[in-house]
């Protein structure tokens, strides 16, 4: 593929929608001040980019209240805030990470001196705020009430715009074409090592900001997707399992694919036939007004209706949102009534594992009104083989 331009800016008009959405959930949950200090969070509302995240001396953080939205930054941004017009207002301040948290306790103070009102701050379940007791401490210290926002803030992200959604999707072209070049160039006897490295060049050539870490896992019952790839070479009868990423545009592509060392024998060929079946299946029955347990419902049917051995069970849900984060909520369990909403962006992803071999297709949604959107090409009918 030709390699992707540099993603575009967030529209102005998307941002006072993302403003909008937010406060309506403060005002829901009676919060006065929304403290931001996560990347994710502080770009989907700011769209301001910098490299200044690449280090933690001298954090960004963002204070949202009724009326303003303030971005608090050390005066080594400043040349970088004040480059073009901001749809914020900036406060500065010198020093290092104590002198910014007690900058954000010093703006709340001076819009609620009386100390009567609730601030809420990004730290919780799937929510990795940049935690800092100066920051609590001083918020808890000034005698107002400090709760966590990621419910609210969740409320709010869970819900994807067409805009995210191209961002998306355009993630998903870019990890897919490497995937396939990597794997087309491929021989026996590649190591995990640097089949890793050629899927990583690859998406870097196509147009990604970053090239995450990628689980690469050559392997014949001795699966383990969490451990980093190593030098061991792929052979006749494993299978090269990963799941790869990158980002564009902060949004990153989460996919799971396989390939074979060699020929398949026939029973393998009808597992991998069976299993990308149903999860394809799984991901056309989905629709608004389900919940995250009648997704789990369907698949369970899917799965017996298949014939397929118990599927891989260490973990409780077979999928997930998705958005600026690689997984986020919903998560598609069996007791989980959340409901699909227009808007949200699922992975669907149940594995098998059978006879040492192992089985997963990342299928990835987006849900619109009356029916859903493949964000991402189809994993392929016939197995991929490395000869």
């Amino acid at each position: 593929m030709l390699p992707a331009p540099p993603s575009p800016d967030v529209p102005l008009d998307e941002l006072a929608t993302r403003l909008a959405a937010v406060r309506r959930e403060m005002a829901h949950d009676a919060v006065d001040f929304l403290v931001l200090t996560n990347q994710k969070n502080i770009e989907y509302f700011t769209d301001y980019r910098t490299l200044s995240w690449g280090y933690h001396s001298r954090p960004l953080f963002v204070v949202i209240d009724r009326r303003d939205i303030l971005v608090i930054a050390n005066r080594i941004e400043s040349r970088n805030l004040e480059s073009r017009p901001r749809a914020f207002s900036i406060i500065y301040y010198a020093g290092y990470l104590a002198e910014g948290a007690r900058a954000i306790v010093q703006e709340i103070s001076a819009r609620d001196p009386a100390a009567t009102t609730k601030a809420a701050i990004d730290y919780g379940q799937d929510m990795l705020g940049r935690g800092s007791l100066e920051i609590v401490d001083g918020l808890r210290a000034r005698g107002g009430r400090l709760e966590s926002a990621t419910d609210l803030l969740w409320r709010t992200r869970i819900i994807k715009s067409p805009f995210e959604a191209g961002l998306k999707r355009i993630s998903f072209e870019i990890v897919n074409a490497a995937f396939d070049d990597a794997v087309s160039q491929a021989s026996l006897g590649i190591t995990e090592v640097e089949l890793c490295r050629q899927i990583q060049s690859r998406i870097i050539m196509n147009g990604a900001e970053c090239a995450d870490p990628i689980a690469m896992t050559f392997c014949r019952g001795e699966f383990n997707y969490s451990r980093p790839p190593r030098m061991q070479p792929l052979a006749v009868g494993q299978y090269a399992w990963t799941d790869f990423r990158s980002t564009y545009g902060g949004y990153p592509a989460d996919r799971n694919r396989i390939a074979r060392g060699g020929l398949p024998e026939r029973w393998e060929i009808d597992a991998y036939e069976r299993t990308r079946g149903l999860t394809v299946a799984l991901a056309n029955g989905v629709r608004a007004g389900m919940t995250s347990g009648d997704v789990f419902w369907a698949f369970e049917q899917l799965w017996r209706d298949a014939g397929l051995p118990p599927a891989y069970g260490l973990v409780s849900r077979i999928g997930h949102g998705g958005g600026l984060d690689v997984t986020e909520p919903p998560s598609i369990s069996k007791d989980n009534p959340e409901i699909i909403r227009p808007g949200m962006i699922l992975h669907l992803e149940p594995k098998l594992e059978i006879n040492g071999a192992v089985f997963q297709f990342e299928e990835v949604i987006y849900v619109r009104e009356k029916e859903i959107e493949f964000l991402s090409e189809l994993s392929p009918e016939r197995m991929p083989v490395i000869n």
